[in-house]
């Protein structure tokens, strides 16, 4: 940890570190919003990727100095719906920009008594609406205890943990509060690339395959059960798919790791079906009710895998002008059986079996 947060001090973009009671540490990034880092009691290894330029300051300056899009990593927010937000000419499919009032934002540092928070004001265009829309993004970020630690009969010992929660606000802000558009949050965790996502569901869902670069997901990395999809994020170029909000429950874990060092990362996330959830296949935007989201990128980009979800939206016709969200991370590291047993616990119970 100390060696990026030296990187980012050097880049001209300094992280800010939130010490936990339990001894988890949060490296928040202003210069985009996000959570860079989450490290458990006294290890210095990431449970998130970061971009492979913030290896050294000299590399980072180059990245922060380009006209790229600043993807240092971690946990971010962005906003749906993606069709109107990133794709300026659509329905044209032929450009994808990450609109910089957006990412990196212009997010601003608010101090308080307990902690800090920070604030993006942005007036993103919708390209179907053809206007821009004023809104105030707010985060702030606080502990999230271990959710195993009452539990009898679990030997914990070996495992390091550490978890956050976040909170995060959208609101229309001005003349846009009376705005035609509708406009949700969405926040996606990046992981090391080439582990398994696992999405449990409350009956059979089948995931809509949005996009991929390299053709169709293999079936031995894409598996739908009864109550549970399993993807394992592995291959080249850049695959996505999303599930509804009827079916998902709320909570998505993924496992990577190697020999005897595994990895378990938890969102934990609330689910309102009954929301308006705007995020819709780029092919059919009639097509709304999308709560959760993977994407698989191994390209130009890095490699990552992607944990997404979320958050009805506010604006035209669903009579809010402002959301709130809660949720929280949950990580584990150790070995693999007990990480599976975790998994099983929180996840699904046919997480990564035969």
């Amino acid at each position: 940890m100390k060696d990026l947060l030296g990187v980012l001090r050097k880049a001209g973009h300094p992280g800010r570190v939130l010490r936990m009671a339990d001894g988890t540490r949060v490296l928040v990034l202003p210069h985009g919003g996000r959570v860079l880092g989450l490290f458990p009691p006294k290890s210095g290894e990431n449970f998130y990727w970061t971009h492979p330029a913030l290896r050294s300051a000299a590399t980072a300056r180059a990245f922060y100095a380009s006209d790229d899009w600043h993807n240092s990593g971690g946990d971010r927010t962005w906003l749906a719906p993606e069709a109107d937000l990133f794709l300026p000419n659509y329905p044209k499919l032929d450009v994808y920009f990450q609109p910089r009032s957006l990412d990196p934002g212009q997010y601003r540092v608010i101090e308080s008594a307990g902690g800090f928070g920070l604030e993006n004001r942005l007036s993103p265009r919708f390209s179907r609406l053809g206007k821009a829309v004023s809104l105030r993004i707010t985060k702030t970020f606080g502990p999230a205890a271990n959710p195993l630690r009452h539990e009898r009969g679990l030997d914990l010992r070996g495992i390091a943990y550490a978890g956050y929660t976040q909170h995060t606000s959208l609101e229309l802000i001005g003349a846009s509060r009376s705005t035609r558009a509708q406009v949700g949050l969405w926040n996606l965790v990046q992981m090391p690339h080439r582990g398994t996502l696992l999405i449990p569901t409350f009956s059979r869902s089948e995931p809509c395959h949005v996009f991929s670069t390299v053709g169709p997901i293999a079936p031995e990395d894409l598996r739908v059960g009864n109550r549970l999809v399993s993807y394992r994020m592995r291959a080249k170029g850049e695959q996505k798919i999303s599930l509804r909000a009827a079916s998902v429950a709320g909570r998505v874990g993924y496992i990577s790791g190697a020999g005897d060092t595994w990895s378990l990362i938890v969102r934990n996330f609330s689910v309102n079906p009954s929301g308006e959830y705007v995020d819709v296949p780029w092919k059919d935007p009639r097509w709304l009710g999308f709560a959760v989201q993977a994407c698989s990128v191994n390209s130009h980009l890095g490699a990552f895998s992607e944990l997404e979800y979320h958050i009805p939206a506010i604006g035209h016709l669903t009579g809010s002008t402002r959301c709130d969200d809660t949720a929280q991370v949950w990580a584990f590291r150790g070995p693999r059986a007990p990480i599976l047993r975790i998994a099983r616990l929180l996840v699904a119970a046919e997480a990564l079996r035969p």
